[in-house]
């Protein structure tokens, strides 16, 4: 029962995680394109919106991915599956990663640009702050794809 257990927390895992991944990966393969044809006060607006209900809307995945990511570690040890175990704990690994990459530098970008759709403000650093959220985006990709392979790799050795 502990390995079901631990097999429907991982599927859950991968699911949340896949949401994060394909949001990162829509922001590399689309919206770096579309944002470089646009001035920088269209592109800080509409990322400043996009922001505003991701960050509303997405931390129920992001949190509820690293969160069953964690329990399905912690299942994996408690029942004795070492393999399964090293796997999501790679898993782990690379979620907080990217969890520290999120909150040290896109969310204080999503922050500025979100204030600056709300008031029509545009800051002058605005299309440097937009390659700086962009320049971190294969990082984001790398570490999710990472954590959801390790999370597969734990519903295979589960």
């Amino acid at each position: 029962m502990l390995i079901l257990t631990g097999q429907l927390v991982a599927v859950v895992a991968v699911l949340a995680n896949a949401v994060i991944y394909g949001t990162d990966i829509c922001a590399a393969a689309i919206m770096r394109s579309v944002y470089r044809k646009l001035d920088d006060a269209t592109v800080t607006v509409s990322a400043g919106w996009g922001h505003h209900y991701g960050d509303k809307r997405m931390p129920i995945f992001g949190a509820g991915g690293v969160v069953t990511a964690v329990l399905t570690l912690a299942l994996a040890l408690v029942a004795g599956q070492t393999g399964a175990a090293i796997a999501a704990g790679i898993a782990v690994a690379a979620l907080f990663t990217w969890l520290a990459l999120y909150v040290r530098i896109a969310k204080p970008i999503n922050t500025q640009q979100t204030a600056a759709a709300r008031t029509g403000i545009i800051p002058p650093n605005a299309r440097a702050l937009q390659d700086k959220w962009d320049s971190i985006l294969k990082y984001r990709i790398t570490l999710q794809f990472i954590a959801i392979a390790g999370l597969c790799a734990t519903l295979i050795l589960f």
